[in-house]
């Protein structure tokens, strides 16, 4: 059942989504949240885990990646539109929170594989030890194709995860060799199969997500994190960074010792 307060920031992301391209205070979100601002930024962060601010930021660089791979917009112009007065100031968010550049972005249709490549920069010291396992779950068993699972420093999935993993499905999973500190776990999952969104759709229906966290990794202790996948609501941040085409993503091998799947992030 859907909270008094859910439906508040429902509201406020509307009038977000509304006004993409002009400066939107938080006193105008309270506004549309009808609460007072010092009450709305309370229940914002309670809701979505973030600030309104970095939220705002997150939906804009959103409907920048879909402009990108729907029109022919110029970069200046989508920057514009989003919001941006500096298109410098776009392209180094955008590549900082998506992985690669707007031009790069568009000209991949979306698609990168730095995710999965190299070492993460976070995680380059020997001592890292800690271990994130569970088992991702889907209302139906055979709905998701593929699922992204990450841990991040915020609940924004943006830049570069400390660690991740693609898999086939739902499922067990295993983030190994992740540092100490404080993470958060966001699952992302690809619906088989799935309708295109219609004209008035505000949340793409082919995604399903989850999260956990935070999760507090000290001396290279393991942690078990069971995640169950939803349909991604209005206030769900949304997944930032560029993935691999999921039709050429085959399942990691299993870590000898432990059964599931290991993933390594950028």
């Amino acid at each position: 059942m859907v909270s008094h307060f859910e439906n508040a920031v429902v509201r406020a992301v509307e009038m977000m989504r509304a006004n993409m391209g002009e400066p939107v205070t938080v006193d105008d979100m309270a506004r549309a949240a009808m609460f007072s601002k010092f009450h709305f930024t309370r229940i914002f962060q309670r809701v979505t885990g973030i600030s309104p601010g970095r939220f705002l930021s997150a939906m804009r660089l959103q409907e920048a990646k879909d402009l990108l791979l729907s029109t022919s917009m110029n970069v200046a112009d989508i920057s514009v539109h989003v919001g941006y007065n500096s298109v410098g100031t776009f392209s180094s968010r955008f590549t900082r929170s998506v992985g690669v550049p707007p031009t790069e972005y568009r000209r991949s249709r979306g698609v990168s594989h730095l995710v999965l490549s190299g070492d993460p920069e976070e995680s380059s010291s020997e001592r890292a030890a800690g271990v994130v396992s569970g088992y991702i779950s889907v209302p139906s068993a055979a709905e998701v194709d593929i699922t992204f699972i990450g841990l991040f420093n915020t609940w924004v999935p943006e830049g570069r995860p400390i660690r991740c993993a693609i898999q086939r499905g739902a499922g067990r999973f295993i983030l190994d060799k992740v540092p100490d500190g404080i993470w958060y776990l966001l699952c992302q999952g690809v619906v088989k199969d799935a309708p295109e969104p219609g004209p008035d759709s505000v949340t793409p229906p082919a995604l399903r997500v989850g999260n956990f966290g935070p999760i507090r990794i000290h001396d290279g202790n393991a942690v078990h994190a069971n995640v169950r996948l939803r349909t991604a609501r209005v206030y769900d941040p949304p997944l930032l960074l560029a993935l691999p085409d999921a039709r050429t993503v085959t399942p990691i091998r299993p870590h000898r010792r432990h059964a599931g799947l290991v993933g390594h992030a950028a």
